[in-house]
């Protein structure tokens, strides 16, 4: 019994040091640029609604607004301004 204690506990230790060491970057610590994902969810939403979608007026806000509306693809009012009748 007292040997399956301390081999759990040394392996609890390896463990430890195994993942102190690992050198991930998580994006929320990098941060986000606002116009990347700005022009990412107008490609994204030029994919969904095809000629629907005005595309390039929709890049167009991004760069003008730098990035602070983002256009959400299942949002209807923040992509109405850039949906067309065909």
């Amino acid at each position: 019994m007292a040997g399956k204690v301390i081999f759990y506990a040394l392996f609890c230790v390896v463990i430890f040091f195994c993942v102190d060491h690992i050198n991930a970057t998580p994006a929320i610590a990098t941060g986000w640029d606002p116009l990347e994902i700005c022009l990412e969810n107008c490609a994204q939403c030029k994919k969904m609604f095809g000629s629907w979608f005005e595309g390039p007026l929709c890049a167009k806000s991004c760069i003008q607004f730098k990035g602070k509306l983002i256009p959400d693809c299942e949002d209807l009012a923040s992509i109405a301004p850039f949906l067309n009748k065909l």
